[in-house]
């Protein structure tokens, strides 16, 4: 059995230079192991066992920005992917993201009463108010192939995008605070109208600003363009908060709010 697996190996690396992306799979990187790593059960008839918790790794370090900068998720752990991301785990981990922004308005001086005004926070919108989730349950991507963005826009413009869970709850606990809430997407600006109409259907209103990607941004890496809005914001004179999202995009650059929360997402990676 580990002898036909190790063939099977040496074939797949052979083709590993003229797959397309889609294809890229764990499998195929193990052609260099040793016989030691065999021998420690990497190539072994618990291969499937160790696929999974591979894949497990391998979302975790997609969550801590160890694994940067992918196209694709590994076609083995799509399945696996799929399975976390429509799961109630999911949902538990939203929750207690949720939980420590609770926690972090303990060490806020700001209260319904006392505010000036200037205190903001920032949301991004997909994967963090709105879920995409079902365009990718429709299209069964999962990350397993590169996202078309013209079926993906198209899918955005039928408004049908539910809310994260545990997310409304959490919007509202912030805006009833006396917070102004800035909503800042990546999504462009002729969506505008189909953005404003599925945040109000999913229970999202009463954001202070909503600011979409306009043609002088579009060549930008959303990184920079995150970063010059919060730029733009803290120039105003508004004290940043928090900044949540579900992308590490959302958070880098400077300058910095006082805290950053993502919520997980590992079937797509933006820069």
């Amino acid at each position: 059995m580990g002898r036909s697996i190790f063939i099977s190996l040496a074939l797949a690396s052979l083709l590993v230079g003229v797959v397309s992306a889609r294809d890229w799979n764990i499998l195929n990187q193990l052609k260099g192991l040793s016989s030691s790593s065999s021998q420690n059960g990497i190539v072994s008839s618990g291969v499937s066992t160790n696929l999974k918790r591979y894949c497990e790794s391998w979302r975790i370090n997609v969550e801590v920005h160890n694994v940067r900068n992918f196209d694709v998720v590994p076609q083995e752990c799509v399945s696996h992917v799929k399975k976390y991301m429509t799961s109630s785990q999911y949902e538990d981990d939203v929750e207690r993201a949720v939980d420590e922004v609770i926690l972090h308005f303990g060490s806020m001086c700001c209260t319904k009463n006392k505010c000036d005004g200037m205190d903001a926070w920032i949301f991004d919108i997909d994967d963090t108010l709105l879920s995409t989730i079902p365009y990718h349950e429709k299209n069964g991507f999962f990350g397993g192939e590169k996202l078309n963005s013209t079926k993906f826009e198209d899918w955005m413009r039928k408004r049908k995008a539910p809310p994260v869970p545990h997310m409304v709850k959490l919007y509202h606990d912030i805006r009833e605070r006396g917070i102004k809430i800035f909503l800042v997407s990546s999504r462009k600006e002729y969506l505008r109208s189909a953005t404003v109409d599925n945040l109000i259907q999913a229970g999202y209103y009463g954001w202070s600003n909503l600011i979409l990607r306009g043609i002088e941004d579009e060549h930008k890496e959303v990184k920079q363009y995150m970063s010059e809005k919060r730029t733009w914001l803290m120039g105003l004179g508004y004290r940043v908060w928090g900044v949540m999202g579900s992308q590490w995009s959302s958070f880098a650059g400077c300058p910095l709010p006082k805290r950053t929360f993502k919520l997980p997402n590992s079937i797509y990676y933006v820069a």
